[in-house]
């Protein structure tokens, strides 16, 4: 595409020059925003009369909303003054670049390229890679659940244990065992997923306290390996 050339957009006659360019036109470049616009919107120091201009003031609206979104927060508003045409030259030295020649420019628009869909979707599979939590370990637990003497019940004693319900804790096989004086303790296997359940918080938090210690006296781990 040829290059094209705006002159003096500071003055009425630029601005004409530009209103007729844009005569049927949507953008400056094509059928959608680039950095062609950017540059001229940069140049124009204010907004075309809708009278004289209505093709330069209709162009000139779409590129300021569109802007805008890019810039969501509140301006307080400023003025510029005294500007000349030696003032504005820079912006319309901008105007006559080629259009490649953009790589310090500042890119709101620009189309994605395929090496940039490419890395946006690598670091978005490596985000959730990340975010992903990694399979916990299991261990195996052996615990001894002594009662408070012979008289209690050792059948409500296992139910009480069996009832404590949790993430990662699976309860596994026991076996009554004499320990004295007609009292007996049950050894029961558990089995954990570590990073889920704590031994030592579910025995003095839920295996020693009410309403479990009315048929539990003491808890102690007699094994525990990992799996």
């Amino acid at each position: 595409m040829a290059v094209v050339t705006f002159s003096d957009l500071h003055t009425e006659a630029g601005v004409k020059s530009l209103n007729e360019f844009l005569s049927g036109k949507s953008y400056i470049s094509g059928d959608k925003l680039t950095k062609d616009d950017i540059k001229v919107y940069a140049a124009v120091l204010e907004k075309p009369s809708g009278d004289l201009f209505p093709s330069a003031s209709k162009w000139f609206d779409s590129i300021s909303s569109q802007l805008a979104t890019c810039f969501p927060g509140k301006a307080a508003g400023v003025r510029i003054g005294g500007q000349s045409a030696v003032e504005a030259a820079p912006a319309k030295e901008a105007a006559k670049e080629p259009a490649g020649d953009d790589d310090d420019d500042l890119d709101l628009f620009g189309d994605e390229t395929e090496e940039e869909k490419k890395a946006a979707e690598e670091r978005e599979a490596a985000a959730k890679a990340s975010s992903k939590k990694k399979e916990s370990g299991k261990s195996s637990v052996l615990l001894d659940v002594k009662p408070w003497d012979d008289e209690t019940d050792m059948k409500k004693l296992e139910e009480a244990v069996r009832s404590i319900e949790m993430p990662g804790l699976l309860w596994g096989a026991s076996k009554l065992q004499p320990v004295g004086y007609g009292i007996k303790k049950m050894t029961i296997m558990m089995t954990i997923i570590d990073d889920l359940v704590s031994v030592d918080t579910l025995i003095e938090e839920r295996l020693t306290v009410e309403p479990l210690n009315e048929y539990i006296q003491s808890c102690d781990i007699v094994a525990f390996n990992k799996i």
